[in-house]
């Protein structure tokens, strides 16, 4: 496997692509530097704030996804049990802790090496992945945070399926 020294020649920068997705979705979105762009999406439960960050040494466009729900010293070593057992679930991406913030995120990452150009549709299909993901577990973070409950607990509260009709 040869490592490639320079990143390969592009059509356009891969955080133009973001925000040309942004812009059609009328999302609010900031552009704070040519390589990061921050957009706000409405979910079911909050707001999410998801940063596309371009790494031209990796080739790669970072995603990160979080939300305002912040925890304490004294529920980290029960969250962190329940990002495990939540990553455990996931095929695409994964939660973490930063730890600067104590804010949970979700992150993934679009690999493009050898100067693929990221389209809207692959942008879109991460952006999706990464809602669906916090909205999916967002219940059982607060659960953890707020109610005190178990990680385990709170992930099979938040997972509960009701079927039929009342």
């Amino acid at each position: 496997m040869s490592m490639i020294e320079s990143e390969a020649r592009r059509t356009a920068h891969p955080v133009d692509v973001v925000e040309q997705m942004a812009s059609l979705n009328h999302w609010s979105f900031d552009r704070e530097a040519e390589d990061e762009i921050s957009i706000s999406v409405t979910g079911g439960w909050t707001d999410y704030h998801v940063a596309f960050t371009w790494l031209p040494g990796l080739e790669a466009m970072h995603v990160g996804c979080a939300f305002d729900i912040k925890f304490n010293e004294r529920r980290r070593a029960e969250i962190m049990h329940l990002v495990s057992l939540v990553n455990e679930q996931l095929w695409v991406g994964h939660f973490g802790l930063w730890e600067k913030e104590s804010v949970i995120i979700f992150r993934h990452a679009l690999l493009l090496a050898g100067g693929a150009d990221p389209s809207r549709v692959q942008c879109e299909a991460v952006l999706q992945a990464a809602i669906n993901a916090c909205e999916r577990y967002y219940q059982a973070f607060q659960f953890v945070i707020w109610a005190g409950r178990s990680a385990k607990d709170a992930l099979e509260a938040a997972l509960f399926e009701t079927a039929g009709e009342a």
